[in-house]
């Protein structure tokens, strides 16, 4: 009797499996997957970049240097080092420096960094940082680099700051211990 019941539970889960049925390849209908159409994008024509300073027409432009935040002068730096140059620096006229505003390289090397760059913003009577990126020079020596600030007008203004490194050749590392044989027979 168990065996029955085995058989016949054996045919019904036999009977309970789907039938598959393939359909020959050639019938098939490849799968295409959407086409995106592409969103028309209206032409807006580019206005071109002209700046018009918004200072008052009798007010003075200064900057006065105040201190040195990174490299003193005279730092000693390897050759092809980046040197990260910081000054403190305040707006002590009564213009306030905008997008008009720039640094320019004046005198010496320029040390790798652009010869132009803009001024950070300040208020008048306020105080700002000034940031340039320069690369050592391959070749050992003093090198001073100065920069002054210029004006929308292109008129240039305040104290002039300036960098001054000492390129440094590498030596030899200098703890090597001499390696000499002793000659008095002692161990």
């Amino acid at each position: 009797m168990l065996f029955c019941f085995l058989l016949g539970l054996a045919l019904l889960a036999g009977s309970c499996t789907p039938k598959r049925s393939y359909a020959p390849i050639g019938d098939l209908t490849p799968f295409l997957p959407p086409t995106l159409l592409p969103t028309p994008v209206p032409t807006v024509p580019t206005p071109t970049a002209s700046f018009r300073s918004t200072q008052p027409a009798d007010c003075d432009d200064v900057l006065s240097y105040v201190d040195d935040l990174t490299i003193p002068d005279g730092t000693e730096v390897a050759p092809g080092s980046i040197i990260d140059k910081r000054w403190k620096v305040e707006n002590s006229g009564t213009c306030s420096w905008d997008a008009g505003y720039r640094i320019t390289h004046i005198k010496g090397p320029d040390l790798g960094a652009s010869i132009e760059q803009p001024l950070y913003p300040a208020l008048s009577h306020t105080t700002a940082v000034i940031r340039i990126l320069y690369t050592a020079p391959n070749e050992p020596g003093i090198y001073r680099s100065e920069w002054k600030t210029v004006n929308p007008d292109g008129i240039p203004f305040g104290d002039a700051i300036y960098i001054v490194i000492e390129v440094v050749a590498e030596t030899p590392d200098s703890t090597e211990e001499d390696t000499q044989e002793d000659t008095t027979g002692n161990n």
